[in-house]
């Protein structure tokens, strides 16, 4: 085994490691800032109001269910055909 390169890759792992400072160097008054801006700020007030918002409008299934039950719900199949058409083919 030759020693030498032995200590050549012991010395790179030396090299790499963290070097330790004294604590009268970590006293200092360096102190870490956190902001956000205020593109954060409105970010995160938007996604608070998506999250409290409902899924389901209940007030507009309501409407319908009932409009369905009572037979006052016109659904034309050209209005239908038409939509599924622009959808399928992304029109």
């Amino acid at each position: 085994m030759r020693i030498d390169a032995y200590m050549q890759v012991n010395q790179l792992y030396q090299s790499t490691k963290p070097k330790k400072t004294d604590s009268a160097q970590k006293s200092g008054s360096a102190s870490d800032k956190f902001e956000i801006s205020s593109f954060g700020k409105v970010l995160q007030v938007a996604k608070q109001a998506v999250n409290e918002a409902p899924d389901v409008r209940m007030d507009k299934v309501n409407e319908l269910k009932a409009a369905i039950n009572s037979g006052s719900y016109d659904l034309s199949m050209d209005r239908l055909a038409d939509k599924l058409v622009n959808r399928y083919f992304g029109e």
